[in-house]
């Protein structure tokens, strides 16, 4: 993964489907930011590709800003296309797979449930 450690987009503005790119066969991933608090990454999935079921112990925000995505949430599919968006809630098993290329910006928050 990339950190984003440039001035590229720190306090400017930025085309986000530009910030990665997709490659053939592969999930690419860049991390634009990244503190205790919480994490932002872009990804971009090449159609085919996926991510295994696992659990993750916080609440996550996954955009999807290009193309379409499978999102198994407790054994549930969910498609999630271009403009849309769903939480993945804490310490449930999710899986991601790309139904066409796709990319989504994914937002983690590391804070303890109150």
């Amino acid at each position: 993964m990339i950190n984003i450690n440039d001035d590229k987009i720190i306090a400017k503005s930025a085309a986000v489907e530009e910030l990665t790119d997709y490659q053939n066969g592969s999930i690419v991933s860049r991390i634009l930011i990244n503190k205790k608090a919480g994490t932002v990454t872009l990804f971009a999935f090449d159609e085919g590709q996926s991510l295994s079921e696992h659990t993750a112990p916080f609440d996550a925000l996954v955009n999807i800003l290009d193309g379409e995505a499978e999102i198994i949430i407790s054994g549930i599919s969910n498609f999630v296309k271009k403009g849309e968006l769903i939480i993945l809630p804490a310490n449930k098993p999710h899986a991601v797979m790309a139904v066409k290329k796709f990319k989504m910006l994914l937002v983690m928050i590391k804070s303890p449930e109150e």
